[in-house]
């Protein structure tokens, strides 16, 4: 098994090794931009129908969207969709053709729905025409979300709401008075608590329920607009911890009676309301409703006719927090029974309730988390997850019998697996990779059966000399053992002494180290590696996927903990005598970017160089949902905020550090690392230097990230390098 061997002692060697050692060398572009050095999954692969699933490929030297049978396995393909038959059937719509095969979905066998020119079509595959789905341009429309049936789609224009129905010309304007302040339609809560959306249709698509945000007690924060002669402003809403937060209210539309209700979610006005579902029958709308403390949520049921609260099914509470991330699932043929996540045990598992708030069972338990729920088996007996039962590393796709919660693993090969199961769950997609198997992708069965091999990936750098990658974990003296990754350089010699870089992030809801291609991380560790260095991670206390304990441990003292796991990584790599302790450099963004600084003032002298990009300084300028859930207010724990309060170490900065922000960021505002600035100016610290994008927000993406990481590269190696 693949955690027997996850030792210091004996390693996991990761053969990602050209296979021959006068191959070639990474660029930087190859780095940064060499997408085609990533294992090749399969186009657009996905479920036409249970028995049925499609992908784009190139056939006979065209590009073609294949249909495949998995009933009809030796004939194989059941049908081919070309550009040139959707562009005669566009013709024959009057429509402008296309180049490209584009980015599409089923909405049944023969309903293809894909969109062009502003419209949303579908084609027809018997008889190869094309009709409408949507009869108005759909260019300005925002955020837009399909109804169940597919006739209807809500959507948001210049701050509105709106409904367009198929066919009908003239939509429906839901709202008036969205702008100054007022949001509609969309995500809230800053996304966190699993909020991805603001509109949710009811099974009938008769309702259709959306998220009214009043943000304008929320202080307004200037963003710079560089385009503008002179440089002016735009206004964002953002709410500091400990300062006045949005207000949320849940409003349902009824397309029969015209008219709209709101849920009578009550007082206080500052609560998170999350989790947003629809009850089977379209009649009533589960809400997971947490106090602003994040220490409190009632799972409450409400009556989508009159907004009227009708119950509350139960409560969770921890003196930490609680995080609910995902809306209530009913059971297939169900009104009253469906499945909840809850950390209440100390990890991810799901339990089945009914509507009357009775527990009936828990249906998954152990010393690991479910990652994903895939559904039910047609009988019901069964339910179908991805966990981390074999390996906080791995993923694993397993049945539970719902009677006596025997669970049985039905993927092979040690890895990550990751899942997409037809509606019935009598097949999966399976996308496998590891350290040692770039991308497989196959088709299997309820129980595990391999019914198609579609792809089995090459190594797309086994042309490249690259050096040795091994992942394993460290005794952790002051808890749980620690997962690290680490990478050799070239032509390692263990006679020689190397720099080191360790790239952390360290925040919670991320984990770095996966038993997948290249360990989680990406192609410029390589390259680092191609330069000499040792390249170093570490997922310590406050990452996911370890449990609830080992996740909430950094609560009201953000960065402490991670700072002594991360010194424990380094005790342990230090031993080495082929590391250089006397030249290490660290690097990390946003909450990594925290990290790299508390690294480089908090711990002087252990790291030469440092570049943090996007740094979280001073907790008390971050927004509220994430700060207050891991550090509570200000008011309530002063000596928290005050210890990790960066601006109180900028005196003690040992080295170099660079710092980068862009100048457009609405995550971390560009705020954080100017503070620290003005501190290094004010106590002449000139190890500091800066380093700004003025068009980028919370990162550096498109063409400038290469720009971004050869001036990290150049830091680092400059302060670095004999």
């Amino acid at each position: 098994m693949f955690k027997r061997i996850l030792t210091p002692s004996l390693l996991l060697l990761l053969p990602i090794l050209a296979g021959a050692q006068d191959s070639k060398m990474l660029t930087m572009e190859d780095a940064i931009l060499g997408y085609h050095l990533y294992p090749r999954g399969m186009n657009q692969l996905q479920w036409v129908d249970n028995s049925h699933y499609s992908y784009v490929m190139n056939a006979d030297g065209t590009n073609a969207i294949l249909v495949n049978d998995l009933e009809q396995k030796k004939n194989g393909l059941s049908r081919s969709i070309t550009v040139s038959d959707l562009n005669e059937a566009l013709s024959k719509a009057k429509l402008d053709s296309i180049k490209g095969l584009p980015p599409h979905s089923w909405a049944g066998m023969n309903d293809l729905r894909f969109e062009h020119a502003g419209f949303l079509l579908s084609y027809v595959v018997g008889d190869k025409t094309v009709s409408k789905v949507t009869e108005m341009d759909r260019k300005n429309w925002q955020h837009a979300e399909s109804s169940k049936d597919s006739k209807k789609t809500s959507y948001v224009k210049d701050n509105n709401l709106f409904i367009h129905r198929a066919m009908d010309q003239n939509d429906l304007q839901l709202t008036k008075d969205g702008g100054s302040g007022i949001v509609y339609g969309q995500s809230v809560h800053r996304d966190e608590f699993g909020i991805t959306g603001g509109m949710f249709w009811a099974p009938n698509s008769e309702k259709l329920a959306f998220y009214r945000m009043d943000e304008s007690m929320v202080t307004d924060y200037p963003i710079y607009d560089l385009g503008q002669r002179p440089a002016g402003t735009r206004n964002i809403k953002y709410p500091c911890a400990g300062d006045k937060s949005h207000h949320v209210t849940i409003g349902v539309y009824d397309l029969n009676s015209g008219k709209t209700v709101y849920l009578k979610t009550g007082e206080p006005a500052e609560q998170f309301l999350t989790n947003v579902a629809w009850g089977p029958d379209s009649r009533y709308i589960y809400v997971a409703v947490v106090n602003r403390a994040q220490n409190h949520m009632w799972l409450r049921k409400y009556d989508a006719k009159d907004g009227r609260f009708i119950k509350t099914l139960f409560e969770e509470t921890n003196s930490r927090y609680v995080e609910p991330e995902h809306p209530v699932s009913f059971v297939p043929n169900s009104k009253v029974n469906f499945v909840w996540w809850s950390e209440r045990d100390g990890y991810n598992h799901l339990y089945l309730y009914d509507t009357s708030g009775r527990m009936l069972k828990q249906l998954t338990k152990g010393s690991w988390v479910v990652t994903d729920f895939l559904g039910w088996s047609p009988k019901q007996d069964m339910i179908y997850i991805q966990s981390t039962k074999e390996s906080p590393l791995s993923r694993d796709l397993y049945c539970v019998n719902v009677k006596n919660n025997k669970t049985l693993r039905l993927t092979t090969g040690e890895g990550c697996h990751y899942l997409s199961g037809n509606s019935a769950n009598t097949a999966f997609i399976d996308n496998f990779t590891s350290t040692i198997t770039p991308r497989d992708v196959r088709i299997i069965d309820e129980k595990g059966s391999v019914l198609e091999t579609l792809k089995e990936s090459e190594n797309p750098l086994k042309d490249y000399k690259l050096g040795e990658m091994t992942i394993g974990s460290i005794p952790n003296g002051t808890g749980p053992d620690l997962y690290y990754r680490l990478f050799k350089p070239v032509d390692f010699d263990p006679n020689k002494k190397y720099p080191v870089i360790v790239y952390l992030y360290g925040g919670p809801h991320l984990q770095l180290i996966t038993n997948s291609w290249l360990g989680g991380a990406n192609h410029w560790y390589h390259y680092l590696a191609q330069q000499g260095f040792i390249v170093f991670s570490i997922d310590n206390r406050g990452s996911s996927n370890r449990g609830f304990d080992f996740e909430s441990s950094v609560h009201r003292q953000l960065g402490t903990l991670e700072m002594q796991d991360q010194l424990t990584g380094l005790s342990w790599l230090k031993k080495n005598n082929w590391v250089d302790s006397t030249r290490m450099g660290i690097h990390g963004w946003s909450f990594g970017g925290f990290m790299t600084t508390s690294m480089m003032t908090r711990n002087p002298g252990v790291f030469k160089v440092g570049v943090a990009g996007g740094p979280v300084i001073d907790w008390t300028y971050y927004e509220v949902m994430y700060t207050e859930r891991y550090m509570d207010t200000p008011e309530e724990n002063p000596v928290g905020f005050k210890n990790n309060n960066l601006l109180n170490y900028v005196g003690d900065l040992e080295g170099n550090l660079l710092m980068i922000h862009g100048a457009e960021d609405d995550v971390v505002l560009w705020q954080h690392s100017l503070m620290f600035l003005q501190k290094a100016i004010e106590l002449d610290k000139t190890g500091l230097d800066y380093f700004v994008y003025p068009h980028h927000p919370h990162n550096v993406r498109g063409k400038d990230r290469l720009h971004l990481y050869q001036k990290v590269t150049e830091y680092l190696v400059d302060h670095l390098k004999e």
